[in-house]
């Protein structure tokens, strides 16, 4: 039982997530209010992340629907069993004689043959997906439909029932209600726009690269075995990465790659030759792997992104021996 935002904040550090006063201030609400949570924001910031850890931290079963272009009912929903259909069909055949044999009339035994067609589409023959798992789950779940953006418009307006009366309609059996209201957390990438539809049923935050000093905390104890000193200048580094022009800019699951990475080559300092031979693990385009490299080195590159002022922490200049020069 919730009493507090710290309870939250609380909860999701027993499973590693360092949660900002947003972030536990709108999974409190949600639980409270009983609305599905919309999280959007650069990918890689810790939104799935987010959803994982507080299955964990409350005890449920995490039901994950993974959204994707052309991502339709059958695949979040239900489908039936064709095949097991068919096999019953099999049986019906041979039960025919005994069904109908004291029929007087044609229309009397159509009746009867009509009487048999509940038996096929009954939950017997229903295969679930992970939206009506998380209705019909015997406990309470954590529901993650994630990078709804991804997903078409018409799934989007398919889910605006689940998420506003936590029930589905299936016309075979008719309307099937929650057993239990599912926690209900949402993703979004921001690779399209989301309906004011979709928005106005969720609650909303959006979450972003964490600053300096949270990015250190995260590293600091998810790899415990990395220098104090070298983490310091690994995440001022990823910072400064994410301040110039590139096609994609580190993610803070990259930077916890990139910090395993040191640990396993027993890394002392960021060097020039650390730089080079490891900064692919941050970056994935080669245009952003040389435009990174000029930069760092302090040579002439493409105008950075204008400094943000609720970012005055950023380091600038090149780097040098494992230290920013201005």
């Amino acid at each position: 039982m919730l009493t507090s935002i710290s309870d939250v904040r609380d909860l999701l550090a027993t499973q590693q997530y360092i949660a900002s006063d947003e972030i536990a201030t709108a999974m409190f609400l949600a639980d409270k209010l009983g609305k599905p949570l919309l999280a959007e924001g650069p990918a890689g910031v810790g939104k799935t992340e987010l959803a994982k850890s507080w299955a964990g931290a409350t005890g449920r079963e995490l039901i994950r629907l993974q959204c994707y272009e052309g991502l339709d009912e059958t695949r979040a929903l239900y489908e039936w069993e064709y095949a097991k259909q068919l096999l019953y069909t099999q049986l019906l055949r041979e039960k025919l004689s005994d069904l109908l044999g004291d029929a007087k009339t044609l229309r009397e035994a159509a009746d009867r043959l009509a009487g048999e067609e509940d038996v096929f589409f009954s939950e017997r023959f229903l295969l679930p997906r992970p939206l009506l798992r998380a209705l019909t789950s015997e406990r309470p779940v954590v529901l993650l439909i994630d990078e709804i953006d991804r997903a078409d418009a018409e799934f989007e307006a398919f889910l605006l029932e689940v998420l506003s009366d936590f029930q589905v309609s299936v016309p075979e059996l008719g309307t099937i209600k929650a057993r239990h209201m599912p926690t209900v957390l949402l993703t979004s990438n921001n690779t399209r726009e989301l309906s004011e539809a979709l928005k106005r049923r969720c609650l909303y935050i959006h979450i972003d690269y964490p600053d300096l000093e949270n990015e250190l905390r995260v590293v600091q104890l998810k790899v415990p075995g990395l220098a104090p000193r070298l983490a310091r200048q690994a995440v001022e580094l990823v910072q400064r990465l994410r301040e110039m022009d590139l096609k994609k800019h580190p993610s803070v699951s990259e930077t916890l790659d990139w910090a395993r990475a040191l640990v396993e080559l027993n890394s002392r300092q960021l060097d020039k030759a650390t730089l080079d031979t490891t900064l692919s693990v941050l970056l994935k385009y080669e245009s952003d792997i040389r435009r990174a490299r000029r930069a760092l080195q302090g040579g002439p590159d493409r105008p950075d992104r204008p400094e943000r002022p609720d970012r005055p922490d950023r380091p600038r200049g090149g780097y040098r021996g494992g230290e920013w020069t201005n």
